[in-house]
């Protein structure tokens, strides 16, 4: 690439489809953006052939990332969290640093990997992926479980490691003997920084941002974080600190102020964007050719800190007072190498600790552990049960205990996620006299409704297991109450195969998974967004002056449109017909045994051509909705009618005449 233009929009280009790749995959931009450096950097295509000139925009995406941290920096989330944080989280980067101290030694001889380089590999060793673990637990809904938050707190702490490990690591490259002076003399500068940024910035920062929000200017909000920011890492950087520290210290400063979210929807673009150039070049670094070069020793560094690092967690965890379930769990999900490996990967290189041969090794084996790290989470409950001898007797638990609280219901509804909305509608259950059985992931909620006396168990509705124990063949009706796509289809899948007709209500934020859930087996879809603005669009009507019951018309006709359940109802004496407006209604019409109409099928009947919908058939007790119109009538069948009134007669006057037996059909 000669130009800067052409660098850039190739750089693009490459960006975008591999990020659209790996979403289509369901797999993390991050390993996108990797995939993109290793193809076209001048290991493998060389279509860049030199990641120098985008090397110093990337590391702006190392400096925003620490920003997003130090945003994310909360007094208070530490201290309720002080154990798991500074506890397990504190003990694990120690621990393999220690470890990784003890195998440098070890083999010393045969790898010639000096103690600083064991040091920083330990550290760089202790990270793992945020971003992989966090969106792949987010699908599986396990955030809130107890493995959720062990590895979430160790995470937390992993992010916090960083600015320490920066310091450490750049004090690593200096001359042996005058190693402790170096590591001294970061450690007064840092805290006279600290001192400075701290005791000046916690005064000055929300006042400025006072300043700057009164102006009322949003491009001059964003100027003014990206000066906070990028100064910050200047101040920094002048006193010959790292700039991410910066960064960092500016975060938790802005986090202080009551603007802080505003700062983080923000800064989140500019974040995303420049981390993904620090991505590709870090890919850029890597030659795929030390794959078939030293197959053995990239297995060796692929397989040795996979096993290491799983068994010291799990261990840790234990340790901690964890179940061994979750303490597998828990190593399982922290085994693979993280992005901020690369960052200290990419020090250690500045550094000039290892030789360029084994660098290359090292980032292979982190590359390969991402990559499978996927694989791994969604088979680590399948490993647990192989692994852990109690892990079966503890689902037997709790199995048992979802069996206790459903073994009485029948023809309940089970609620599956437990938040806000799963509370309203059980509370609305409770109030029509009807039972349920909840399910949910998070064990703080779990317990004190339990201990309220409502029936909700601990319990994951995406197990097959869970839906059995909660009384599916026995339910009357089974809802979705939380916004999560794959959790809801694995759900409707497992359904489909125990359940076929139980009718299931699903939620949704909007409805762009609409079709996908109605095909996977939703008899509704509830998107809340299509409720929100039916809200706001009634209370504007009645405020601008429209009649209420005139308002009630129209969003029930809206309703009328966009729910299969809600369309039409059966006419009563005490309903009326308002403003002149005809409205849909269902009508309920049995089929006789002597009826022309049995054998014949909806379509020949021709109520289609009348303008008449046929929503469902009762047959035998069970209730088929919307069915083929090459289904054929049987005798004592009931078939519901939806349309207006007029057709709906000329309707029920066809099957009428038909049951009578009449030669002829009207029109």
């Amino acid at each position: 690439m000669t130009s800067p233009l052409q660098l850039t929009l190739f750089l693009l280009l490459a960006a975008v489809a591999g990020v659209v790749i790996f979403r289509m995959l369901n797999l993390p931009p991050m390993l996108g953006y990797l995939s993109v450096g290793m193809l076209v950097g001048p290991h493998a295509l060389g279509m860049v052939s030199d990641s120098e000139r985008v090397q110093y925009l990337a590391e702006f995406g190392v400096v925003f990332l620490m920003f997003s941290i130090g945003l994310e920096f909360s007094i208070a989330k530490l201290r309720s969290m002080r154990t798991i944080v500074f506890g397990l989280g504190l003990s694990q980067v120690l621990a393999t640093i220690a470890l990784a101290v003890l195998a440098g030694l070890a083999t010393r001889a045969w790898l010639h990997i000096s103690w600083q380089a064991s040091v920083a590999f330990g550290g760089t060793l202790a990270m793992s992926s945020t971003a992989i673990v966090s969106k792949l637990l987010a699908e599986r809904l396990e955030l809130e479980s107890a493995h959720g938050r062990n590895i979430f707190g160790i995470l937390l702490f992993q992010d916090l490691a960083v600015v320490p490990l920066l310091l450490v690591i750049g004090a690593l490259g200096a001359d042996p003997k005058g190693l402790a002076i170096a590591l001294g003399w970061a450690a007064i500068k840092t805290a006279v920084v600290l001192t400075i940024l701290l005791l000046v910035g916690q005064r000055f920062m929300t006042r400025w941002f006072n300043v700057v929000v009164r102006r009322r200017s949003q491009e001059l909000f964003m100027l003014n974080v990206l000066l906070m920011t990028l100064g910050a890492a200047f101040i920094t950087e002048t006193f010959g600190l790292s700039q991410a520290l910066g960064a960092f210290i500016a975060g938790m400063l802005i986090s202080e102020t009551p603007y802080r979210h505003q700062v983080e929807e923000d800064i989140k673009p500019f974040r995303d964007v420049l981390l993904g150039l620090f991505f590709i070049t870090t890919g850029m670094l890597f030659d795929p050719r030390v794959l078939w070069q030293h197959p053995l020793m990239v297995l060796l560094f692929l397989v040795g800190p996979l096993l290491l690092k799983a068994a010291l967690v799990t261990g840790l965890a234990r340790l901690f007072g964890a179940m061994p379930g979750v303490a597998m769990r828990t190593g399982l999900a922290l085994a693979q190498a993280g992005e901020f490996g690369f960052v200290l990967l990419n020090l250690i290189r500045e550094q000039r600790l290892v030789s360029d041969e084994l660098m290359q090794m090292i980032l292979a084996a982190m590359l390969l552990s991402m990559l499978g790290a996927p694989f791994v989470i969604n088979a680590m409950d399948r490993i647990v049960l192989r692994l852990s001898s109690t892990e079966w007797i503890m689902q037997s638990l709790q199995m048992t205990r979802i069996v206790t609280q459903s073994i009485k219901q029948q023809g309940h509804v089970i609620i599956c996620g437990y938040g806000r909305n799963g509370q309203n509608l059980a509370r609305m259950l409770e109030h029509e006299g009807l039972s349920y059985v909840a399910l949910d992931l998070d064990p703080d909620r779990v317990s004190a409704a339990a201990t309220a006396g409502e029936q909700v168990v601990f319990g994951d509705a995406g197990r097959r297991e869970s839906l059995l124990a909660a009384g599916i063949h026995r339910a009357a009706a089974l809802a979705i109450t939380y916004a999560n796509t794959p959790s809801a289809l694995k759900v409707l899948h497992n359904i489909h195969e125990l359940e076929p007709t139980l009718p299931v209500i699903v939620r949704t934020v909007d409805d762009a998974d609409l079709d996908r859930l109605l095909a996977a087996g939703a008899t509704e879809v509830i998107p809340e967004i299509v409720e929100g603005s039916l809200m706001l669009a009634s209370h504007t009507l009645v405020l601008v002056g429209v009649p209420m019951r005139r308002v009630l018309r129209r969003v029930e006709q809206l309703r009328d449109k966009r729910y299969s359940l809600l369309r039409g109802y059966f006419h009563g004496a005490d309903d009326r017909d308002e403003d002149g407006i005809e409205q849909v209604r269902l009508q309920s019409v049995p089929i006789d045994e002597s009826a022309d109409a049995v054998g014949q099928s909806l379509d020949e009947l021709g109520l289609f051509e009348m303008g008449i919908e046929v929503t469902a058939i009762r047959r035998h007790g069970i209730r088929g909705v919307e069915p083929d119109r090459a289904t054929k009538l049987r005798a004592r069948d009931i078939v519901v009618l939806r349309g207006l009134p007029d057709a709906l007669a000329l309707a029920e006057e066809r099957l009428l005449r038909a049951r009578r037996g009449a030669a002829t059909q009207p029109a």
